[in-house]
Parts: structure tokens; sequence; C-alpha cells
């Protein structure tokens, strides 16, 4: 068999950006690549190794046999080993055997770039490069107005491998999901989708967050250009996509990057930086400039080459701070003296500013717990540079008013109003994530108190408020139609339950949300702006009603907002408008019978001169029970 032939893609150039961490498209030269080389069809390794004594390129090909095909290590210390196999091809799986200057480390790698893997549990990686022709032209050119910050941004949080399984209980392929997951979605009316990481991982228990495979969607349902496809159609669907992308850690397993050239090349020497105690995990060197180049580049490449139009940034929180999760004693100060991780957050600033300068046109979305200041503030305005930022407080806030009997809600109104003193402090979306609803948690329908009846009008009203509450809006699979099991990733869904009508009544009632918040400018036009928002009255807490106006630039287009948090109905219920005369519409009423609410009416009287809230006139209506009413 013909050994390894002398050859390089990379230029000066190329090898200089490395070094400083500038190179952000290093998945075009190193992994590998089929090519035909003086007439010779075989493939282009190149690897990072640099405390490597030898790389051989180990598969089938050769019998695993480390002595055959060992790369060439370029002369100009960038740690490089590289060259050209001659008869090795696409399809042909592959491993990067290093013998390491270290103690004699003998490691047997999955190549860090590949863009397939054999499905686990099997760990190698396989040559591949297909040609996909896309067809969302006119999503691609348009976009910019469909992710910008004042548009409808209503997200739909899926796990592939528990959406929807066939059967047999087995996953749907890629090409199955770009049938049933589009048409769904589309039909819901949700404006994106996320997907929890589809990057390639060895252990379905970690739903995807324990990475190996940074620059390949798992082989698990199908192949790379079944996600292009599914991509594609959500596209021409008109629906946005966003990927879970995890720079926070990686998993320890012996094919991954840990340890990879005998040494610690991807993961911070100090195991008081480069560990994760909670998760078990490897925390990656983010001071190394090889290693930044690393993550940004995986992160361009999947908005290059998937034409994703966001990422959301997962366990931000956990980058930011050097005693995260960490007793005294566990972790050392920075050169200030404090906990931040200086080196994290020069690496996320450098990581937005290049998302948002090859792609001005995508949302970077950071999941980040603390009250970290200035997350979703631009860079240049010494912000972390994100678009937008998950309201964990508001999530927290709110499950954990609405699990009271509505009788004790009186006393803990400003669980739902306290959001409101810090809503415009960054660009929030309000997140109703799968960690809500696992791990002994329960379903969002069961955490509501009462009999059946009372606990989906509990459901309709949170969301109800969440879609009207400034910010944009997240809900995990399930949640849309009152899933009432916690969240299985070993199963799909119950979709049975759909025909039940107080559960198709939810679906109904998140459908009529997602029409509401795309048709009406108040909603989405300045949702991330004290001038989008005004109160009319929090201070009811005897009647636990809450009462606001959203604004958009033109007050006509102003949406009221009456929300009822207990059983009792509330009728002749005055409220203070702003509006000198004419008369009310209702947009929405949860406890409309279409939703399996009551069939309350919410009579609205028309405008009558009487002061109230501060206003020179007033209307009085019905609120139901347990209900939100939108009025215009």
């Amino acid at each position: 068999m013909p050994h390894v032939t002398v050859f390089s893609l990379f230029s000066d150039f190329d090898i200089d950006l490395f070094k400083s961490g500038k190179h952000f498209r290093l998945y075009e030269k190193l992994g590998s690549h089929p090519m035909e080389l003086n007439g010779v069809k075989g493939t282009y390794f190149a690897v990072w190794a640099p405390s490597a004594r030898s790389v051989s390129v180990v598969g089938n090909f050769n019998g695993w046999d480390g002595h055959m095909h060992q790369l060439n290590v370029r002369w100009d210390s960038s740690g490089i080993w590289e060259g050209f196999i001659p008869g090795v091809g696409e399809g042909e799986i592959y491993k990067y055997k290093i013998y390491s200057n270290n103690h004699g480390a003998v490691t047997e790698k999955a190549d860090p770039f590949a863009r397939y893997c054999e499905q686990p549990p099997r760990t190698a990686s396989i040559i591949w490069k297909k040609n996909y022709d896309w067809g969302d032209n006119e999503w691609m050119e348009t976009r910019k107005s469909k992710n910008s910050l004042d548009t409808p941004f209503s997200v739909y949080e899926v796990h592939l491998g528990s959406w929807k399984r066939n059967k047999e209980g087995k996953f749907l392929t890629y090409e199955e999901l770009s049938d049933d997951l589009v048409a769904y979605v589309k039909e819901m009316g949700f404006t994106h989708i996320e997907f929890m990481p589809i990057m390639e991982y060895p252990y379905d228990p970690s739903w995807g967050y324990q990475l190996t495979g940074y620059f390949a969607p798992t082989s698990r349902f199908g192949e790379p250009e079944g996600f292009k496809l599914l991509v594609d159609k959500m596209h021409k669907a008109g629906i946005g996509v966003i990927l879970d992308w995890v720079p926070s850690h990686f998993p320890e397993d012996a094919h991954g990057l840990g340890f990879f050239d005998g040494s610690h090349l991807y993961e911070h020497p100090d195991r008081r930086r480069g560990y994760h105690p909670d998760w078990k995990s490897l925390i990656f060197n983010y001071g190394r400039s090889e290693v930044r180049a690393f993550l940004i580049s995986n992160a361009i490449f999947w908005l290059d080459q998937f034409h994703v139009d966001g990422l959301r940034v997962d366990a931000v929180a956990s980058m930011l701070y050097l005693d995260y999760s960490r007793e005294d004693g566990e972790w050392e100060p920075n050169m200030y003296g404090n906990n931040e991780n200086l080196e994290a957050l020069s690496f996320i600033r450098e990581f937005n500013e290049t998302v948002y300068g090859t792609f001005p046109d995508v949302q970077t979305i950071a999941e980040e717990s603390t009250a970290f200041t200035g997350v979703s503030k631009p860079v240049m305005y010494g912000g972390l540079g994100f678009g937008m930022k998950w309201m964990m407080g508001w999530m927290h806030d709110t499950l954990e008013y609405f699990k009271k009997e509505p009788v004790y809600r009186k006393h803990h109104q400003n669980d739902l109003t306290f959001s409101m003193t810090y809503a415009f402090s960054e660009n929030f979306m309000l997140p109703l994530s799968h960690d809500e609803v696992v791990y002994g948690k329960n379903s969002l329908v069961y955490r509501m108190p009462g009999d059946e009846w009372q606990r989906f009008a509990n459901l309709r009203l949170m969301f109800g408020y969440m879609f009207t509450h400034p910010g944009t809006n997240l809900i995990f699979m399930g949640g849309e139609f009152g899933q009432t099991n916690e969240w299985n990733f070993q199963q799909s869904l119950d979709w049975h339950l759909t025909q039940y009508d107080v559960h198709s009544g939810v679906q109904q009632f998140i459908k009529d949300l997602n029409t509401l918040y795309k048709s009406s400018p108040a909603l989405f036009e300045k949702q991330f702006s004290p001038d989008g928002f005004r109160w009319i009255d929090y201070g009811d807490h005897q009647n636990s009603v809450l009462a606001y106006i959203r604004k958009g630039h033109e007050s006509e287009n102003d949406i009221y907002v009456a929300c009822n948090f207990t059983p009792v109905p509330r009728e002749k219920y005055c409220i203070g408008v702003e509006k000198p005369s004419g008369k009310f519409k209702v947009l929405l009423n949860s406890d409309d019978s279409k939703y399996s609410g009551s069939g309350m009416k919410s009579k609205i009287s028309t405008i009558k001169k009487k002061p109230w809230h501060g206003r020179e006139q007033s209307v009085e209506l019905t609120i139901p029970p347990l209900s939100i009413v939108v009025f215009q």
C-alpha cells in the first residue's frame, strides 16, 4: 500500500493565523479532505498534536497498524502533522494514533475536525465530503429581517431523539424529521426552532451536552447532508434554526479531545481551571490561541456550512467564574484577586465579535444564570456581545408562583412583578426549557395546583403571561400540548394526549399566541425597550390581578393585557386606559371554550370618562377565572 505523500493545504499565512489564534476557518485545513493529487485520488489529513513524537492514520485500510501511514510534522513549530494518503477515500473509517513525547504515552483519537462519525457506541471518524445543493436562497437573502431584535422570536426547543420516534421506537432520520417536524413547527406558528446539541456525542443521557465530534452532526439520525436537508426545509418554511453550542466543557472519553497528544492540549492543565466537578468533564484552555481558534472556527463552521441562524451558548456562567461550583481552596483568584475568568471573558467577546462580524444577520444567545452585567451589551461598550440572554430569574420566579394554590397568591404577587425591575437590563429571552421538566421537577402542567381544569387553565395563563411579557420566548417540546409526564430522552413525546380536549386546547392556544405575537407590532417592535411596556396596575394583590400595556412604534397598535391568577371571575373590573374614546376588541381570551376553558366571555365596556389608575378614562371588563385577556 502506498505510504504518505508530502503535501499541505496550509500557507505560511494560515500558520501565522493559527498560531495567533486568528484562523477562524480551520475546518478548511485541518481534518480529512478527500482530493486528487497529481492525478491520484486519496485523502489529505492534518491534525494538531504538538507534543507528539509521531502521528499515524489508522483504519481498516491498513489493519489499524500505527506504523504504516505516519504523517509528516511541519517544520514551523505549529505542531501540525499532515500528509496525503493515496487510495484512501470517502467512507473509510479512521483515527489518529499518537505516540507522545510525554512519558511515552500513546493515544488513539477521533479526528477533532471530522465531518462525520460512526454511530455510538462506535467511535471512529469517517472520511466524508459530499456536496449539498441548497434551496434556501430566499431565506438567506432576507433573514436579517427574521432574526433581528425588533421582530418576533418565538422558539420551539427540541431534542431530536425524543420529539417523535417511529412505530418500532427507533429514531426518525433527518429526512423523516424534515417532513414531520418542519410541518409541525410551521403549523404551530413558531418563528424559530432550537435544537439541543446535534454535534456528535457518545453518551445518550448527556442529551448531547458532552461532545466528541464538534464538526459532525450526530450519525444517530443519518448523514450530514440529511441535517442540511432539515435546515433547508426549515428555511423554506420560513423557520429559523438555532443550535445549542457547548464551548464550556467536553468529556474525558478516550477517543475525545482530552489528553489528546499525551498532554493537556485542549483542556486547561491546572485541574482547578480545567475540570468541572459537577459534570465530570474537562474545561477548555481559553488562554491558548490554537484552542480559541478551534472553538471560534467551530462556531463559524455551523453558520457557514449549515446555514444556521443562531447559536445558543450553553453554561456561560460556568465559563465566567473561576469559583463556579467550587468550594474555598478549590479555585485560584485571577491577577486582580477576584473570581472572573479573564481568559474566558476575552474568548467570549472575541467569539461574539467574530460571529457578528462574519454573519451580521444571525443571533447568539447566552444561557447565563447569574447577574453578570452586560451579557447582551456590545463588546465595544464593555459587554460580552451576545444578542440575547436567557431570563432565568423570570423562569424560576414564575414557576414558583404558579405552583402555589391561588388562595395564597395574593401574598406572592412580587414573584411576578419583580422581573419588570430588571427586564430591560439585558435583551432577555424568556425560557421554559428542558431543564424545567426533568429530574423530579415534573411536567409544566403537573406543577400547577388544583384539579385537571385548573391545572390546564393555569398552564394557558402562564403561557399567555409569558408571550405578553417583554422579551422573546422559548418553549420546550411537549409543553405546547400539556405533556403530563416528565421529559424522557429515551422515548417519544406522548402525542396520543392531543386527542383529548384539554391537551388540544393548550395546543390551539399556543398556535393563537404565536399568531397574536407575530401580528402585533406592540409585542415585538420594542420588546427589549422600557418604552415598550407600561404598567396599568401591579398592586392589586387582593384580587391577584395584573394589568399592563405593550407598546410599539404606533400608539394605535397598543396591546392591553389583564391577568386573573385566581379561579374567581372578576366581573366589571375597572382598568384605566390611555385612549380617550372608542371601543376595545378582545384579541385573545385563554378561557375560551376552544381552548377547553369554561367559555366565559370577556365583556368590555366602551371607554368611559372615569379616571382610574392615573388615567383620565377607563373601561370595565370581565376577566374569567385563571385567565389572561388581551384586548386592543
